[in-house]
Order: C-alpha cells, then structure tokens, then sequence
C-alpha cells in the first residue's frame, strides 16, 4: 500500500459528558510501525477503539486506505483491519487450531465449507507466530505469552493489511514480551503488514517503532521519530518526571534506565 493506512483528522470522542479525546490528526503510512504512548488515562486504548469501530459516535473524520470509516460494512473492515485487544483472561474452550479458524470469519459462510485458501491462512499465521506446535492445545491450557501469539495469529487470518494492538505483553514475563516483539517486528518488515501498537513500555516503542505519537490528555502532545522522542526535552513534559538514559549498545538507541526505589 503505497497511501496512507489510517489517516484521523480533528477527531474526538466522548462518553456522556465526559471528552475523553481531543482533536486529534494523525497519519498512518503503510507498512509503517506507529507506537502510541502517554500515561494513564491519555485516552490510547480509547483511540483504538474508535478505528476498530468499538466506539461510534465521535466527531471528526477517520479514514481507512481512502475511505470513510463509516462507510465500510463490518466484514469489509474485518478484511482490512486486525486487532488483538488487551489480554482479560477470559475463558476460551477452543482449540487453538479452532480459535485462529475463527480469524477468517469475513471470508467464511454457515452454508459454505472451509476452503483451502482458509486452511492455508490459518497454518500460515501459526507458522509465522511460531504457534504451530500449539494447534491441538485448548486455549485455556495456555499460558499468557502463548496465549499472545495466538491472539496475534487469529488476527494474521484474517488477511488484514493493518494491525492495532492494545497493550500485547501486559503481564508478560520477559521471556515473552521478547517473543511478541519479534513476532510484530517480523511481520511488519516481512509482510509489510502496517502496525499500531497502544503500549506503556517507552523503550519498546523506542525500539520496534518507525514513529512514535505521544498521547496526553486526550490530545496528541508529540510526535516523531524514536531518537526525537527518547529525549528529556519531550518525555519528563507528558510524564511530569525526568528520566535517565543509556544508549542500546547495538542498536545506538537511548533507553529508559528505570531508577532503583528509593534512590
């Protein structure tokens, strides 16, 4: 895709009597990795909703490859859009192999078998998410970080070109948001698959993402570049504290040095 992906012009969104986000212009490229960050209650998981249509109502302009995002069916958006919400523990008493099955449900019919091209759609997102081994397992023998992958291989069966994630490695062990880091880095450079991720790790979005939009308050603060972002200057202004940095000894990137309690 060489146009813009999402393209949100002065949009802003409200629940009864309370605004929760502001005027808000942003663009998405295609094949780009966005980052969203902020504190808590900047309104980012709010914004997600809206583009996956969770949220209706607001006021200003979404558009999505050109169009309107009123103006798709809900199957046509399930076709252009994936999103891998939250982890909530909720029970799932599907077979893993069955749960990413359920990612193709645009393209599938209750009168209609499944088709070849569905069944090499979903071995495809297990063999890219490294799930494949996992297929028999019922969702609810899994453990959290498994449980990502699969979440993000039913979302790969859907064929989308656009991937919103909220929150992926909350309450990961590090071993795992490890393996959910890869996992999305692979997919968008390999696939070209555009990404926007919703997260409160500053250094993975420093690390994974093309750019970096900075929420706060329901407004967008900032926006660019990881190095333009990873800066004093920027950060202690949304999250009201200085922070101290290291450069990434490969890559050259300033990190987050998280201070020690009570130093």
């Amino acid at each position: 895709m060489t146009h813009e992906s999402i393209t949100i012009s002065n949009y802003s969104f409200s629940i009864g009597d309370k605004s929760i986000l502001h005027d808000i212009s942003l663009a998405v490229n295609g094949g780009e990795f966005l980052s969203i960050i902020g504190p808590n209650g900047a309104g980012k998981s709010t914004l997600i909703k809206c583009l996956i249509r969770i949220n209706t109502g607001g006021k200003g302009e979404i558009s999505l490859a050109g169009k309107p995002l009123e103006s798709y069916r809900q199957k046509e958006l399930a076709c252009l859009l994936g999103y891998v919400p939250q982890s909530d523990g909720r029970s799932l008493p599907f077979s893993v192999e069955e749960f990413v099955m359920m990612g193709r449900y645009p393209y599938l019919s209750p009168f209609t078998p499944i088709s070849h091209r569905d069944e090499q759609a979903v071995q495809d997102a297990l063999d890219l998410t490294g799930t494949g081994h996992l297929a028999d397992r019922v969702m609810n023998t899994l453990s959290g970080g498994e449980r990502q992958n699969v979440l993000i291989a039913a979302a790969l069966a859907q064929g989308t070109r656009i991937l919103l994630l909220d929150e992926p490695t909350t309450f990961l062990d590090p071993k795992h948001v490890a393996a959910v880091h890869r996992i999305l880095k692979r997919i968008n450079l390999e696939r070209g698959i555009t990404i926007v991720m919703v997260t409160h790790d500053i250094n993975a979005a420093a690390l994974l993402s093309n750019r970096i939009a900075i929420l706060k308050e329901g407004r967008v603060a900032f926006e660019g570049f990881p190095e333009e972002v990873m800066r004093n200057s920027v950060l202690s202004g949304i999250y009201d504290k200085s922070f101290l940095f290291v450069t990434h000894p490969v890559t050259g990137q300033q990190l987050i040095v998280h201070e020690e309690a009570g130093k």
